[in-house]
């Protein structure tokens, strides 16, 4: 457990099992903040190492065993990719996402580079995705003529093949960081040329929407916590959380030509994902979304179980996405 809080405290925020967030900025989180370290998967032959980018930033590499084909080394496509947790939660060094991603890395056959940003509320969006951004420019910085010098992306990565994507709240961060591309461009000429993979973003909007029925409570816990790291929002129709929402930015600037949209049946996100993807076809944006929901399943399902049968349906989406 991370932090302690008294008991006449007020509590902001409570998820079962999760965190509590109190009013006077002290944070309990029961799991999710223990690291592990990287190391080379027996099963799968996946490597793993750290680097730190900035004090603030660091990052997970993982590789898969790179094969030789005809004498030449292939390439490998690049999946950048942000944890969920609500903002609130987990590092990219903990035992879940590391196997987890060592898993994904050994189906895809992709170079992963899972980043670990600060958490609010200790620290309030933007941070989350002014680390992120830090992140994928690192990244960035070792395509085709760039000065990066991780031996990883510049000897093995195939910069025509870059993707982000993340779960939760690392798909609302891939998809924020894909707009703040197309408006500003990426270091050295790179491009995401592979897409976005959101699964179960958290994105909200004003109304109710018929997954939310799934779990009221959930649905409105989602609410609270986005306003416990985000102080100074609109509220749930912020373009950070709610990409259609008006004013927000035109969403035909995303900064990809592929969309991979994956959606769990009894998740309470679960409308507003069916939403992006019918508001970006609609707005001009000239690509492919392709959407898989798997039915009987909850948000971030996966990651309790990722060898179960809709778990391996899901990610050998992903799998086909990051290899096309």
């Amino acid at each position: 457990m991370a932090g302690s809080g008294a008991s006449d405290d007020e509590i902001v925020l409570e998820i079962e099992h999760c965190i509590r967030i109190f009013k006077s900025g002290l944070v309990e989180r029961y799991f999710g903040s223990d690291p592990v370290p990287p190391s080379t998967d027996a099963d799968t032959g996946v490597a793993s190492k750290d680097h730190t980018i900035s004090p603030d930033v660091a990052v997970r590499l993982y590789l898969p065993p790179v094969a030789a084909e005809s004498g030449e080394e292939k390439k490998l496509p690049i999946l950048v990719y942000f944890h969920g947790g609500g903002f609130v939660l987990h590092t990219a060094f903990n035992f879940v996402f590391h196997a987890y991603l060592t898993s994904v890395a050994a189906r895809a056959r992709a170079i992963i580079v899972s980043v670990d940003y600060r958490l609010a509320p200790e620290h309030p969006l933007p941070a989350a995705y002014d680390d992120s951004w830090q992140a994928l420019a690192w990244v960035a910085s070792h395509a085709p003529g760039g000065s990066g010098e991780e031996p990883w992306l510049t000897g093995h990565g195939d910069f025509s093949r870059l993707s982000l994507g993340g779960e939760s709240a690392g798909g609302n961060i891939a998809h924020n960081l894909a707009m703040r591309a197309g408006a500003e461009g990426l270091p050295h000429g790179a491009r995401i040329s592979g897409g976005i993979v959101l699964v179960h973003p958290y994105f909200l909007g004003h109304g109710k929407v018929p997954s939310e029925d799934s779990d009221p409570v959930m649905a409105e816990n989602v609410v609270k916590m986005w306003r416990a790291v985000c102080p100074k929002t609109t509220g749930v129709d912020d373009p950070w959380i709610n990409p259609l929402a008006a004013g927000a930015p035109a969403i035909e600037g995303l900064a990809c030509r592929r969309v991979l949209m994956c959606l769990a049946e009894t998740d309470v996100c679960r409308d507003r994902g069916r939403a992006y993807c019918e508001g970006l076809r609609a707005s001009g944006w000239a690509g492919e979304v392709e959407m898989l929901e798997v039915a009987g399943q909850a948000h971030c399902f996966h990651l309790g179980n990722f060898a179960c049968d809709d778990a391996v349906r899901q990610d050998d989406a992903i799998a086909r996405f990051l290899n096309l």
